[in-house]
């Protein structure tokens, strides 16, 4: 059932236009890159700053608060982009390792928020004061800097290996 809606996904008229443009394809991939890179950055602020690695001056409720907004346009963005260059090449990620690596850590990711949400992200204000939160908002950052870096190296890997009949990702 996935395999056919992979295939008739990528056959689509729009999916193969950007899989077949000289241009569309490898801009859509850029845009990706450049979101995941600002969406990475503001993940790693927030996750040092609840360790205490990063921007102790700025209390962890200013810094979440701050970024909370650019870091959902960022993600946005960067699903946006990743969803196009899904279709257009759908049944080659239908046989990729790394994307079904990375799809499983983005689905505890989601588990992450759902965890997290609650009992630190909503309560930044807290994690400063309270030794309790501290501890768990601090168990929260390391959670999310594996995940996020499994699935950033998930990602590039996706590029790195070969589709069934040999032709290599990236190449039109």
């Amino acid at each position: 059932m996935l395999l056919w809606l992979a295939r008739w996904a990528e056959n689509t008229e729009f999916f193969t236009y950007i899989r077949a443009s000289a241009y569309t394809y490898p801009v859509i991939l850029s845009l990706h890159m450049v979101a995941l890179a600002l969406f990475g950055a503001m993940i790693l602020l927030t996750d040092l700053r609840l360790l205490g690695l990063a921007m102790r001056s700025c209390s962890v409720s200013d810094l979440v608060d701050q970024l909370r907004l650019p870091k959902r346009i960022g993600f946005v963005f960067a699903a946006t982009c990743g969803i196009l260059l899904l279709g257009s090449k759908a049944e080659d990620y239908y046989y990729n390792t790394f994307f079904r690596i990375k799809l499983t850590l983005f689905m505890l990711v989601i588990v992450h928020a759902l965890v997290f949400r609650r009992s630190v992200y909503n309560r930044a204000a807290e994690v400063d004061r309270d030794p309790h939160t501290l501890g768990r908002a601090r168990l929260a950052a390391v959670l999310s800097l594996v995940l996020w870096v499994g699935i950033f190296s998930a990602g590039r890997g996706i590029g790195f290996v070969l589709a069934p009949g040999g032709l290599h990702y990236g190449v039109p």
